[in-house]
């Protein structure tokens, strides 16, 4: 592209920091070839303040740029949205009268939604043959820009598409694109042609209300998946299945660990026994470290009138996602967070200087009212603990707490061998409070991560509505990655509450409130623990310690007074009429750390044999050599058993 001296000129940002000079108008394709004619050549799609757009997409003066490439991480979504397209053409060639909605990439792959169309599961084959049909046709994607009153004509009998143009702004370019004898109303981005879509499948249907609102209709939504190449997918599919096998309510059914009822309602879970037993050690772990730490347990009842939520800013920014009900006059809800009650304990009397830092801890039942259509077993759910922290502390402490929070999340994550990452997240458009405390607020946490040498990325616009965090983000097994601990920097609570203390000058000062969540919720962190270790829960931790397995009848006693001797741990007898090996495979399937296994040898010897559940087996063990390595490997927190690694 050709510049010239009278030609209007902007700058963009490039990934690097630097500047360039394009002429007003240009596209972010005509910023690839300003940069180099053969990055223009390769120019898929291009990014533009962090949202992926099509490469035809007009910049502006101080957008951040960046160019897309096949190379490049984001590819695969434009693959997988170019596949979406390829999937709502195969149903329209075997479906002429469905109605299309939206057909977005996802993480895993890409979704579209249809209405009047009535899809089942043994369908979602022949649809499958009619996109490799498509993807081997190779068709070439061809964009279009239309007028409102031409993209009004193209769309006549695709009742959500007309909706969705009636809400375009004034000047917003309307795009179409085609490919062979389809068309699609589509922002893009997307791939020159079907054949670079190498790889699909089609997993599952679903039920989905158009725009996500219950009070619209229910469609029918295909999910699929997409890769470069064959291989990919194998991989993906591998993956998948592993995932499957992990999954928690799977394996929360088999280990009888808790239900989500319909009669109870969706996104309530009801923990058993077994479930209750891991949460109450999850308790106290953190618990010991709370206390070790200084915090003193609060308790907050589970709703308020909500003038609490009010002056604290979570009404006019949680409203929607609350439970809100009237009694008589007045109204209240159910809690979404337990801070407000904190700061208000807080506020309840005179504070001392010298009495800050001020350490709240609460395991506090919280609720929101997510979309029915997104809850998942504990992953996402109407009602969930949060292992919740609030300090009160002068800005002169507030490095050294936030470190010390900082350590103890380490403690934790280091004690479940989970690896992880950290972000700050900064100031998002919906927000409370001034410029210059956010920016305060931001450089404290910023200063704190570099003094820690911990590698971290900037999350722009993530953080919460009254100040920024550092997010702790936790890999399972399977390499997925999860939202965990949290530590918050507000400095807008205090204000709304007029909490204050009386500093050494006897004037009233505004202290800085801290939140924190080491697990996160003890919902997802539950969840996570029983995907990544198969609920196989470290010895600590699991339902069942030991299971004493007598080879028969007749050394029954001897199991219950090998059992009794073990007491202090969660220990059974199995007294089953079944053999020894049945005992076994039941203990094994059961995922029990250890099995006690004892027979006429053991009895007379006043020994024990003991059998891990990887089916390691030692013979002749001393009871209380056992003991000792079960008392120190509970205190320890080993992951693993490993008694007989020794």
């Amino acid at each position: 592209m050709s510049q010239s001296e009278s030609e209007p000129q902007i700058a963009v940002v490039l990934p690097d920091g630097s500047e360039l000079a394009v002429p007003k108008g240009a596209s972010v394709e005509d910023v690839a070839f300003e940069i180099g004619p053969g990055l223009g050549r390769d120019t898929v799609a291009g990014k533009i303040d962090g949202d992926l757009v099509a490469k035809e997409a007009e910049v502006y003066d101080g957008a951040h740029v960046e160019i897309i490439t096949d190379q490049s991480d984001e590819y695969l979504d434009v693959v997988r949205h170019t596949a979406a397209h390829v999937l709502a053409q195969a149903v329209r060639r075997l479906y002429p009268d469905a109605k299309l909605a939206i057909g977005p990439p996802t993480d895993d792959g890409f979704y579209y939604d249809f209405d009047d169309v009535d899809v089942e599961a043994d369908d979602l084959a022949a649809i499958e043959d009619e996109m490799r049909d498509i993807i081997e046709a190779d068709l070439e994607l061809e964009r279009e820009e239309v007028s409102y009153e031409e993209a009004r004509e193209r769309l006549e009998g695709q009742p959500y598409k007309l909706e969705l143009i009636e809400e375009f702004d004034e000047g917003v370019p309307i795009t179409f694109y085609s490919q062979g004898d389809f068309e699609d109303l589509c922002a893009g981005p997307h791939v020159e042609s079907t054949g670079e879509v190498g790889a699909v499948k089609l997993m599952e249907i679903a039920g989905a209300y158009w725009r996500g609102d219950e009070d619209n209709e229910m469609q029918t939504r295909i999910y699929g998946t997409a890769f470069e190449k064959e291989s990919q997918l194998e991989d993906f599919l591998e993956r998948k299945e592993e995932a499957e096998r992990r999954d928690h309510r799977k394996i929360g059914k088999q280990m009888d660990l808790f239900s989500i009822q319909e009669v109870t309602g969706p996104g309530l879970p009801l923990y058993h026994p077994n479930g209750k037993t891991v949460l109450r050690e999850l308790e106290r772990f953190i618990e010991d470290l709370n206390l070790d730490a200084g915090y003193e347990y609060v308790e907050t009842p589970h709703l308020f009138k909500t003038d609490l939520w009010k002056r604290s800013g979570h009404y006019e920014n949680y409203e929607d996602d609350m439970f809100l009900f009237e009694v008589d006059d007045d109204e209240f809800g159910l809690k979404p967070m337990n801070c407000p009650g904190h700061a208000a304990i807080f506020q309840n009397q005179s504070w001392s200087y010298r009495e800050l830092p001020v350490r709240y801890a609460e395991d506090g039942k919280v609720y929101r009212k997510e979309q029915s259509g997104e809850l998942s077993g504990l992953s996402r759910v109407w009602a969930f603990t949060i292992d919740d922290g609030h300090l009160f502390v002068r800005p002169d402490q507030i490095e050294a707490e936030v470190e010390q929070i900082m350590n103890a999340i380490d403690t934790v994550l280091d004690t479940f061998e989970l690896d992880y990452e950290v972000a700050l997240a900064t100031r998002p458009e919906k927000s409370v409070g001034s410029d210059e405390i956010w920016e305060k607020a931001e450089s404290i946490l910023e200063r704190v991560l570099e003094e820690r040498g911990e590698p971290y990325e900037i999350e722009a616009g993530d953080g919460a509505f009254y100040g920024p965090k550092i997010d702790f983000a936790f890999e399972d097994a399977l390499g997925r990655k999860w939202d965990g601990p949290t530590v918050q920097l507000d400095f807008n609570m205090p204000e709304r509450f007029d909490l204050s203390y009386v500093g050494e000058d006897n004037e009233h000062h505004r202290p800085v409130m801290i939140h924190r969540g080491v697990y996160g919720s003890y919902e997802r962190f539950f969840m996570v623990l029983i995907e990544h270790f198969e609920g196989k829960f470290p010895f600590w931790l699991a339902p069942e310690q030991v299971r004493v397995l007598p080879i028969s009848d007749d050394n029954l006693d001897y199991a219950r007074e090998v059992a009794e001797a073990f007491g202090e741990f969660r220990t059974e007898v199995n007294d089953r009429d079944a053999t020894i090996e049945r005992k076994i495979r039941g203990a094994h399937n059961d995922r029990v750390p250890y099995m006690i296994i004892v027979g006429g040898n053991e009895e007379e010897a006043g020994t024990i044999s003991v059998r891990d559940r990887k089916e390691n087996q030692e013979y002749d063990v001393e009871v209380d050599e056992f003991l000792a390595h079960l008392r120190a490997e509970r205190d320890e927190k080993h992951v693993e058993p490993d008694f007989l690694l020794d």
